[in-house]
C-alpha cells in the first residue's frame, strides 16, 4: 500500500486570503470536483514543500536478472530478487521524505530524502537475491544472498550541484542494524556451508567510540561533499567518485566518526558450525576518497 502527501504549509493569514481567492476565482464545484480547501485543513499541512510516503505492508517478489558482462565476454548476474517490509504500529506515522530545502550555509538547493526515524524499531525489511558468475569457461551459480532483519534509523541522501565543478554532488548518512547477514552457497533455503554475519550495527560514535544512536554522516553536500562526475585523462573519460575533505568554513573541519560492530562470524556445515567470533571498528573517519573507474 502507497500513500502520499504533498503539501507546502501556509499561515493563517495566508491561508484565508488563498481561500478566498479560490471561492472567488473558482465556479462552484460539484461533489466530484475542486473546492477551496477551509483553514483547519490548510493548517494540518507540514511546513515545507516535498513528499512524504509509507510502504505499508510492502511486498516485492519476481524473477528480474540483471547481468553485467565485460568486454571479454566474462559476466555476473543478480537475479530473483524478493523484499518484504514490518509496519509501524500507526501507518503513516514515521514515512520517508523527499523535500527540497535551503542550504542553510546560501549555497544551491538541497534535495534530501529522508529515512523513517523508526525510534521503536518496528519497521524492518527482509531481502533475498540469487547470484552467479561466468568467467573463463567456467559457469557457477553462486548462491544466495539473504538478509534478515535490517532496520534504518533516520539518515538518507542527500543531492545537489558542486561548487567547483561538473557532476552531482551528494551526502549520506546511515544508522542500521541487521539481525543477519547470509552468504548461501546452496540456495537461499540451504544453510549447509552457509557464512553469517549476526547482529550487524553501523552508525555514529563518539570519541570513545561508542556508539551515539545517530546516524554516521559519510558525506554532506556542504561540509564534506561526495561527487559523482566523469574527467578526463591520457586514457579518456573515467568514471569518478570522490568525497572531499572536511570543509572548515561551512562545518568543523572534522570528518565525523562511525563504527562497525558485527556480533558473531560463522560458518556452518554438516559436520557442524565454526565460530569465528566478533569484530568491531570503535572510529572511521573518511578524510578523503578518489575512485576513478577503468574505461
Amino acid at each position: 500500500m502507497l500513500r502520499a502527501r504533498i503539501g507546502h504549509a501556509v499561515r493563517q493569514p495566508a491561508a484565508t486570503a488563498l481561500a478566498l481567492a479560490l471561492a472567488l476565482a473558482l465556479p462552484p464545484a460539484s461533489a466530484n470536483g475542486l473546492r477551496p480547501l477551509p483553514d483547519s485543513a490548510l493548517s494540518e499541512v507540514r511546513g515545507r514543500d516535498g513528499v512524504s510516503f509509507d510502504l505499508s505492508g510492502y511486498r516485492m517478489q519476481g524473477d528480474l536478472r540483471v547481468t553485467y558482462i565485460r568486454p571479454d565476454g566474462a559476466s555476473i548476474w543478480a537475479a530473483n530478487p524478493s523484499a518484504s517490509r514490518s509496519d509501524s504500529a500507526q501507518p503513516f506515522s514515521d514515512p520517508y521524505r523527499f523535500d527540497i530545502v535551503r542550504s542553510p550555509q546560501g549555497l544551491a538547493d538541497i534535495a534530501q530524502f529522508s529515512l523513517p526515524k523508526n525510534l521503536n524499531g518496528e519497521q524492518k525489511w527482509q531481502l533475498a537475491y540469487d547470484f552467479g558468475v561466468n568467467a573463463d569457461g567456467i559457469e557457477r551459480n553462486g548462491g544466495a544472498v539473504v538478509v534478515s532483519d535490517l532496520a534504518l534509523y533516520g539518515g538518507g541522501w542527500q543531492f545537489s550541484t558542486p561548487r567547483t565543478q561538473d557532476g552531482l554532488a551528494f551526502g549520506a548518512a546511515l544508522r542500521m542494524e541487521i539481525g543477519q547477514w547470509s552468504l548461501r552457497p546452496n540456495g537461499r533455503s540451504n544453510t549447509d556451508g552457509m557464512l553469517a554475519l549476526d547482529n550487524i550495527r553501523i552508525g555514529a560514535t563518539d570519541d570513545a567510540g561508542n556508539f551515539t544512536g545517530q546516524p554516521w554522516v559519510v558525506a554532506d553536500v556542504a561540509r564534506q561533499p561526495a561527487v559523482v562526475n566523469a574527467l578526463a585523462d591520457a586514457s579518456g573519460p573515467r568514471l569518478h567518485l570522490g568525497i572531499g575533505t572536511p570543509d572548515a568554513q561551512y562545518g568543523s573541519g572534522q570528518a565525523p566518526s562511525g563504527g562497525i560492530e558485527i556480533g558473531r562470524i560463522s560458518f556452518s556445515s554438516p559436520s557442524g558450525n565454526v565460530d569465528l567470533g566478533s569484530s568491531r571498528i570503535g572510529n572511521i573517519q573518511i578524510n578523503y576518497l578518489d575512485i576513478k573507474f577503468r574505461p
